[in-house]
């Protein structure tokens, strides 16, 4: 796995595994009152923009120490490749934005599909784990009890098919809709990207050789030299090979440099880069 994928704590990872723990401690021994928990928890049968705090409030809480304990492995195993990827600022703004996004999704299909209240980082956690496998699609996932690994484009959507099958059949007392809106929101925002920022061919340097153009011009000293430096007009574009060649060396050059300051001294240029090579890379046909 490369260092993209490696879990590593990050700063928000690391207050967000101390939030939701400090929270459940609190719970569990202070604010025990259901009825300060039905305060916080999130409802998709009630009414609209009832309490809205709700929104955000519900993935704070958790149901005991497993159901803490699971979201926790896998905020620990998604997170910090997302937030090293996308910076600190951007990864706890997409992490809200799936959770609201989950609990919006359960408010609208609450029509077909009734549900209960529930709490929990689920949602939110399902997003990081569908942006981890948008930035790292090959990357192998352990599954235990099983002992052949799964790449993470094919774990997320098994994670979506058995949640849309649990949301069928809604008889376990768990979120599927919760976790399949966290999978939508994220889906939705790299949608938009998409959009946003179409894929382009990465910006190489130019092969084409320049050439000296002299001229000159009369001024009050007599004729003034000027030199320009203009493309030579007959000089050949270069070839799709040289092209090639250069994008591999400059793809060697900003890994090495990953490898040896970090993905955050990466430039903007640089990250576009990337992304724009892997994007062009995975929509390529193979045989």
């Amino acid at each position: 796995m490369n260092d993209l994928a490696a879990p590593r704590i990050t700063p928000w990872v690391g207050r967000l595994l101390a939030i939701n723990a400090i929270v459940l401690l609190l719970q569990q021994t202070i604010f025990t009152s259901p009825e300060l928990e039905a305060l916080l928890q999130f409802d998709p049968g009630a009414l609209f923009l009832h309490r809205p705090w709700t929104f955000v409030t519900y993935m704070f809480m958790h149901g005991g120490l497993l159901h803490l304990l699971a979201n926790s492995i896998g905020l620990f195993v998604f997170g910090p490749p997302v937030e090293q990827r996308m910076g600190s600022r951007l990864f706890i703004v997409f992490y809200l934005y799936c959770g609201i996004g989950a609990a919006i999704f359960s408010l609208l299909l609450q029509s077909f599909l009734p549900q209960p209240p529930f709490i929990g980082a689920s949602g939110a956690i399902l997003g990081l784990a569908f942006a981890f496998a948008k930035f790292v699609p090959d990357a192998q996932i352990m599954i235990f009890p099983f002992p052949v690994p799964i790449r993470a484009r094919n774990f997320i959507w098994i994670l979506v098919g058995l949640d849309t099958v649990g949301a069928l059949l809604g008889s376990d007392n768990v979120a599927h809709l919760a976790h399949l809106g966290g999978v939508a929101a994220a889906w939705l925002y790299f949608a938009v990207q998409r959009i946003a920022r179409p894929v382009e061919m990465p910006q190489m340097p130019s092969f084409r050789p320049r050439a000296t153009v002299t001229a000159s011009v009369e001024g009050s000293a007599g004729h003034q030299p000027v030199r320009a430096v203009a493309p030579a007009p007959s000089a050949p574009m270069p070839s799709p090979t040289d092209l090639q060649a250069a994008e591999a060396m400059e793809v060697d050059r900003v890994l090495d440099k990953i490898h040896s300051t970090g993905l955050s001294s990466l430039t903007a240029d640089e990250r576009r880069f990337l992304d724009n090579v892997a994007a062009r890379r995975r929509d390529t046909p193979h045989n």
